[in-house]
């Protein structure tokens, strides 16, 4: 379920690259701003992985996936509702944050919902979703783009991640196992 979840999370990353021109065009912008469309989002999926993770490891887990399925919803539905350049940067910088994070908490809780010899194969089906965007996203996303706007692409990730979250909310159980917040040690000579 989880794992499921995970395609429409891919799909948000990889439906950009097609839409890059027909964004740019309808926004008024050069094709190599319209690029930093990827690159924010890319440097968000980096701050968010280890420093969310870290920050956010003593919250409940399935409290925390549907903050983080939220946030993804807001991140894709702010610039279909409130078009610019500067917001579809800043909605695309805090997609990429749940993004990042999200990686982390999917696996943990894929993995405490197995028995110890299927964890492997739990990961695995996280990690499928996005085999299923990157075949499904990016060929379609220009197509559905240039059809009906750039922003009824958005609208149908935020669909998925809407599904997702109602699926989590519904399915993921709320007494999942607390991991151990990290401690941050000095270490002399570094």
């Amino acid at each position: 379920m989880v794992g499921r979840y995970r395609a429409g999370l891919g799909t948000t990353k990889f439906v950009i690259v097609g839409l890059i021109p027909t964004i740019a065009a309808d926004l008024g912008v050069s094709l190599p701003s319209a690029g930093l469309f990827v690159s924010l989002y890319a440097l968000g999926v980096t701050i968010g992985a280890p420093v969310l993770t870290a920050l956010t490891a003593s919250l409940p887990r399935k409290t925390f996936l549907l903050a983080l399925l939220a946030l993804f919803i807001v991140g894709n539905a702010f610039p279909v509702f409130a078009p610019g350049y500067g917001r579809l940067i800043a909605a695309r910088f805090s997609t990429g944050l749940a993004h990042g994070v999200f990686f982390a908490i999917a696996s943990t809780i894929a993995t405490g919902l197995v028995n110890r010899e299927k964890k492997s194969s739990a990961i695995a089906l996280v990690f499928q979703g996005l085999i299923v965007a990157l075949v499904t996203s990016v060929p379609l996303s220009p197509w559905i783009g240039q059809a009906w706007g750039w922003q009824s692409t958005f609208l149908g990730v935020v669909a998925l991640g809407l599904i997702g979250l109602v699926t989590s909310a519904l399915l993921v159980p709320a007494n999942l196992p607390q991991g151990r917040p990290p401690v941050f040690a000095h270490r002399p000579g570094c």
